[in-house]
């Protein structure tokens, strides 16, 4: 394996993305190459200028909002890693974890790895008690149709050999953060070797400009129940 793809969807994220692109870039990966894959979903604050200035990344601009699925979905399209990983355009998620979220899969262990908040003696922000309480009971939810035994779902950091992704990219259904429990649902389907390392995370407020709400974990019951049941 030669190439890492960084997926890194976009949307109104004028405040960070120079600075995630900065980070991403500045990780060294012990001579992988890295292929940094920028998704602006639409925004609409300054996003896309910025992108336009910085050089070494593919950029890619929708036309309107798909919601953060959309995003992910046109990153996996056009990657041509033979690892692609997914990388929020905030600053709560730290690019110095790759070399641990890569590790089982560059050894032949592992598929599938997913970076966890809650299995870490890592740096982690201490947030509001209703956003984990929400978190464990989607991993549960989630964990009781798929089978499978994670601690974290819900987070951005999962990791995938390309063929894990060749595999569903074209059929990616779910528009906003409906996608998290779509990939889990659809990775437990295909049988793939999943690991789960523990990650650092620097979560943001509301006021900080974090989008996720309470309607989206609502929606995240659906997703669940949709892809391991009716997909």
């Amino acid at each position: 394996m030669k190439k890492l793809s960084v997926i890194i969807p976009a949307y109104n994220e004028k405040n960070t993305i120079e600075e995630i692109i900065h980070r991403v870039k500045a990780v060294d990966l012990d001579g992988l190459e890295k292929e940094i894959i920028v998704v602006d979903d639409g925004s609409k604050d300054g996003t896309r200028e910025i992108l336009k200035t910085i050089s070494g990344i593919k950029y890619i601009f929708h036309d309107k909002n798909l919601g953060k699925g959309g995003a992910i979905k046109t990153g996996f399209q056009n990657a041509t890693g033979d690892i692609l990983i997914i990388q929020d355009a905030d600053l709560e998620y730290d690019p110095q974890d790759y070399g641990k979220m890569l590790k089982s899969i560059l050894s032949g262990q592992a598929d599938v790895v997913y970076g966890s908040r809650f299995l870490t003696s890592e740096p982690k922000r201490v947030m509001f008690i209703w956003h984990l309480l929400g978190n464990l009971f989607l991993t549960f939810l989630s964990d009781l149709l798929t089978g499978l035994t994670l601690t974290d779902m819900e987070t951005c950091y999962k990791a995938f050999r390309r063929e894990v992704t060749d595999s569903f990219k074209d059929k990616i259904a779910s528009k906003r953060f409906g996608i998290e429990p779509e990939l889990t649902a659809r990775v437990a389907k295909g049988n793939w070797r999943i690991y789960e390392v523990g990650i650092s995370y620097y979560g943001r407020s509301y006021k900080e400009g974090k989008k996720i709400g309470w309607r989206d974990g609502v929606a995240a019951i659906w997703h669940i129940l949709r892809f391991n049941l009716f997909k």
